[in-house]
């Protein structure tokens, strides 16, 4: 086991970063213990790193991504050393920074601290979100997952979550075995809760105006950007889905 240190951190990343399209939006006024949620709020496309070794080739398709217009990033390996991700998330750091982005640490608060991350992304097992905002202040992003529970996105929310995640809406070949979300929920969901409400598990641009239009404002994605044949094009072709709606 790898023991991290936190460093100095410097001002926040995003007392920085100025509204871009389908990133970072002003809020509507809600309610919620959240102080992080007060200030933004989150929308757009969300791109999430697959569980690749080898660095150089990460870097290459995350620099595409951000370079076509995505503003969020989650880093998840869950088949990395704790010292290869220590590397590769300090590594997506420069890169979000350089185009003014977010970058979200899946399931692992230490990181999200080592890295200077924005944020970091928790399941249902991966520690209370309460634990989280006080380890990583105030301003830190805190997302959660809610799977197909409307019970869990209301706790979530009590804990001062900054946005909700729901899913599997379709087969994923990252989680292949994940129990399905009807795209019903994101209208429950969105007619009691103002928060984000996020949309994750087999996304693609043949399926991703059905999630849009069912309420979701952040459409988590892997596979068809990462995995496709040019993930910049992949990326604005996502983009404009956005703006189709907007």
């Amino acid at each position: 086991m790898v023991t991290m240190k936190r460093r100095d951190v410097p001002p926040h990343p995003r007392s920085l970063i100025k509204p871009l399209p389908f990133g970072i939006s002003r809020p509507r006024e809600r309610g919620g213990s959240s102080t992080a949620g007060a200030e933004f709020r989150l929308q757009g496309l969300y791109a999430i790193t697959p569980d690749w070794a080898e660095t150089r080739r990460l870097l290459a398709a995350t620099e595409a991504i951000l370079a076509a217009g995505c503003r969020i990033l989650q880093y998840r390996n869950k088949a990395a050393s704790d010292r290869h991700r220590q590397e590769q998330a300090v590594a997506l750091r420069g890169l979000t920074r350089r185009f003014n982005a977010l970058l979200i640490i899946n399931d692992d608060v230490e990181l999200a601290l080592f890295a200077e991350a924005d944020g970091v992304h928790l399941g249902e097992d991966d520690g209370e979100l309460a634990a989280a905002r006080e380890r990583l202040g105030s301003a830190a992003i805190l997302g959660a997952t809610c799977y197909q529970s409307l019970n869990l996105a209301r706790s979530a929310a009590r804990a001062g979550a900054d946005y909700l995640a729901f899913g599997s809406f379709f087969a994923s070949f990252t989680k292949p075995l994940a129990r399905r979300a009807d795209t019903a929920l994101l209208e429950t969901v969105r007619a009691e809760i103002d928060l984000p409400l996020c949309a994750i598990g087999g996304i693609t641009l043949d399926n991703a105006a059905l999630l849009l239009a069912a309420g979701a404002e952040v459409l988590a994605v892997i596979t068809a950007l990462y995995d496709a044949a040019d993930p910049a094009a992949a990326t604005r072709q996502f983009i404009q889905l956005f703006e189709e709606k907007s």
